[in-house]
This record gives structure tokens, C-alpha cells and sequence, in this order.
């Protein structure tokens, strides 16, 4: 029988923090799954607190490699501006798929916000034990 919990991986992608800067969060490994659901929760905002979230591609893990998913691979959407105590989702389908991906956090203006995100890895390429 298939479910969820042995045919799905779940891991950190933005460890919930206070973030008062940009930020980016580990490179995810996709190799042995076909699918990346990257779930974001945001909390209290400070001061005007204008912070975004952007997915981001490489074949290395090597941060200067990355580069921002197109639109085109890309399931979903996120607002330039995140709201208090909302959760929203991503997922990467990239056409020319790439071997990591990861969330940037962006910082366009005021202090800081509450955030934290998780992947969930599916479509396992091997079934899990």
C-alpha cells in the first residue's frame, strides 16, 4: 500500500528564525526523487517588514551557482512582499531539472519577520523501506 509518509522525504529547506537580512537556505539534494514541495511559513512581522521568497536552481552546491527558477518550472506563487502568519507553497518541476534547489529570502525594506520553510521530496525513484 502507497501513502504518504513512506513515499514522501521531508526536509528543513529555511530553519524557522527571526530574519533580519537576506538569506539563503541549504541546498535541498533532489537525486533518487522527481518532485520538490517546498512549504513556507511566515510569522510576526516588525517595522514594516517588506521580505520575499524566491526558488532557486544549481547543478552544484556551490552558492554563487545558483540561479532564480523560471517561471515555467516553477508550480505556484509566492508575493514580493510576504504577509504576517501565512503559509504559502512552491514546487519545482524544473524542464531542464536541476540537481539542487533551495530558498532565497529576500530583504527590500523594514526589520525583520518570523520565517521558516520545509521540502517535502516525492515521487521517490526507489521505494522507501
Amino acid at each position: 500500500m502507497k501513502d504518504s509518509y513512506t513515499s514522501n522525504k521531508a526536509k528543513l529547506a529555511l530553519s524557522p528564525a527571526v530574519q533580519a537580512a537576506a538569506i539563503n537556505g541549504p541546498a535541498i539534494d533532489l537525486l533518487g526523487y522527481d518532485s520538490a514541495l517546498f512549504v513556507i511559513n511566515s510569522g510576526a512581522i516588525a517595522s514594516a517588514g517588506d521580505f520575499g521568497v524566491k526558488l532557486q536552481e544549481s547543478d552544484t552546491t556551490t552558492s554563487g551557482d545558483f540561479t532564480d527558477v523560471a517561471a515555467a518550472d516553477r508550480l505556484g506563487a509566492v508575493p514580493a512582499t510576504l504577509a504576517a502568519d501565512s503559509t504559502y507553497q512552491l514546487g519545482y518541476v524544473g524542464s531542464k531539472r536541476k540537481r539542487y534547489v533551495r530558498l532565497a529570502v529576500t530583504k527590500a525594506g523594514g526589520t525583520s519577520i518570523a520565517l521558516g520553510a520545509s521540502v517535502v521530496l516525492g515521487v521517490p525513484h526507489i521505494a522507501q523501506a
